[in-house]
């Protein structure tokens, strides 16, 4: 029999006076200060005072479950998720591990403090029994109406002690189990990528805080029917913030299992407070309505919130606009650096080595055969035309010399003039566009020209460039067969351009019916 083994369990056990007590305690107390602070922005940080206070709880309590059941505990001590004041909150209530460890808190005070009572008085009264024959004569023992003043009578209780014992003794190993099964399975809480697991971890604690709140108010209200029956029901005040509690999570599970906004967590909250404000009033009396003077505060603190979340919430979008459109054209970048390599290698590459091979021939043969000399310079000097024009076609596709030399309009139309089809162009500009958007412009109309010529079918193209209220207005629409597919590579390529300039792109086709392509891109006087 392991008596080490029994003894830290006992000892784990015993704890629970302590650290039970002081576990209800510290729900009792932030549950009121949130409630409380409920109605003003201070509830964010007062939830998270709250919560690194559970966090460090847990944290207690894992290190005794570690140094007496052996377990390997490490709580979660904060609650993770995305940064920002009011999420700070969000994070916090939908943390499974947040509500699992209040319910460690309150097994443990309830039920671990009364199991810790049992075991102590079996214990206790097994010890007591069974050496009631050595100690009895130094003081007068009375059980009822039986009378222990001789050593016989003594005697009769050392099997009750035995049993007592027995009893502690076996009771032991189940309890063990039972501590650590709650440990392990209410303070870890880990972390899994599974949304279902979750949704079924955050289900499984909103029962469980529902069982142990019940099981709470049970115990109350059997109290005061023993003590008082029939007398002041004062197990209200218990159970009133105990229903409290429980509303707030399952509230917080059943918006957070529709992803609904933070503000309705807020209104759900202040309607949980004014509910129960309501019932205190009721059973306080009755008489002037004060929770209405509440119910106004925190009407106001919810429009406030509305407010500031809207704000907020525009911003953040326009943050991750941004921030999408900053790396969709860091990705467009990358794509066009590796169509540069493509047609250096393949092109302009291939060609120069064709004309260095041509020139080393030529050089042998100068001496012994002028004419083969001459025919290999002749094909040198159209390797080197060629490789010149591919290097002027690679220039035009990274910035044309054109478009910085003489601006946007000389740009389109020498596009225009390149390509076969009829080209109207119509560039309304008093002054040059910043040179981002300058070169935006003229390669959302050289993709259009060449999808116009490649794709449609078109033959007329006109090419509108004009200023509207700040930003520069790009149009490009021919009378091709339409149906064009903006999610092809070349219109997100220009999407992505177009939105790292804090722009838009549209592009309308029907089949049959040609295709417009428009892009609007702020524009700085």
């Amino acid at each position: 029999m392991d008596f080490a083994r029994y003894g830290r369990t006992l000892l784990y056990l015993v704890t629970a006076l302590v650290l039970g007590a002081l576990g209800g305690a510290l729900l009792l107390a932030g549950w009121i200060v949130v409630g409380v602070l409920s109605i003003t922005p201070l509830v964010v940080p007062a939830l998270a005072g709250y919560r690194s206070a559970v966090g460090g709880l847990a944290r207690v309590e894992s290190s005794v479950a570690n140094a007496l059941l052996g377990t390997d505990l490490v709580p979660r001590a904060s609650s993770p998720g995305p940064d920002g004041f009011w999420r700070r909150a969000g994070n916090i209530l939908q943390d499974s591990a947040f509500w699992t460890q209040q319910a460690f808190f309150l097994l443990r005070f309830v039920l671990g403090s009364t199991l810790a009572i049992v075991q102590l008085t079996l214990i206790g009264g097994g010890l007591a029994y069974l050496t009631l024959p050595i100690w009895y004569r130094w003081g007068s023992q009375n059980y009822g109406s039986w009378r222990v003043d001789s050593l016989g009578r003594a005697c009769i209780f050392v099997p009750a002690g035995l049993l007592a014992l027995g009893l502690a003794l076996l009771l032991m190993r189940p309890l063990e189990s039972l501590s650590r099964s709650l440990a392990v399975g209410l303070l870890v809480g880990r972390a899994t990528s599974s949304g279902r697991r979750a949704r079924a971890r955050r289900r499984h604690a909103l029962v469980l805080h529902a069982g142990v709140s019940a099981a709470i108010g049970l115990v109350t209200v059997i109290i005061w029917a023993a003590t008082t029956p029939g007398g002041y029901f004062w197990p209200e005040w218990v159970l009133l913030p105990l229903a409290g509690a429980f509303a707030v999570h399952a509230w917080t599970d059943l918006v957070l299992a529709r992803h609904w906004r933070t503000i309705v967590l807020h209104a759900g909250y202040s309607a949980i407070l004014f509910v129960q404000l309501v019932i205190v009033w009721a059973l306080t009396g009755g008489g002037y309505f004060w929770p209405g003077w509440v119910a106004l505060a925190m009407a106001l603190a919810l429009g406030l919130h509305w407010a500031i979340a809207e704000h907020y919430s525009g911003q953040a979008k326009r943050i991750e606009q941004l921030e999408s459109t900053r790396a969709g054209a860091v990705d467009q970048q990358g794509a066009d650096l590796r169509r540069i390599e493509r047609d250096l290698h393949d092109g302009a590459q291939a060609q120069l080595v064709a004309l260095g091979m041509s020139i080393g021939l030529a050089e042998q043969k100068l001496a012994d055969d002028p004419e083969a000399a001459r025919e290999l310079l002749g094909e040198a000097r159209r390797n080197a035309r060629e490789a010149l024009e591919e290097l002027r076609g690679l220039a035009r596709g990274i910035h044309p010399p054109v478009l910085t030399d003489r601006g946007l309009a000389a740009a389109i139309v020498a596009l225009a003039d390149r390509t076969p089809l009829v080209v109207r162009v119509e560039v309304g500009l008093d002054e040059r566009p910043p040179e981002a958007v300058e070169t935006a412009a003229y390669f959302v109309v050289a993709e259009a020209l060449a999808n116009a010529g490649k794709h449609a079918k078109a033959a007329n193209v006109d090419i509108t460039v004009a200023r509207v209220d700040g930003n520069l207005v790009v149009e490009v629409a021919d009378d091709g067969s339409g149906g064009a597919n903006a999610s092809g590579n070349g219109l997100r390529g220009l999407e992505r351009r177009v939105g790292a300039l804090d722009g838009m792109l549209a592009v309308e086709s029907r089949a049959g019916g040609g295709t417009i392509v428009r892009a609007v891109m702020p524009c700085a006087s």
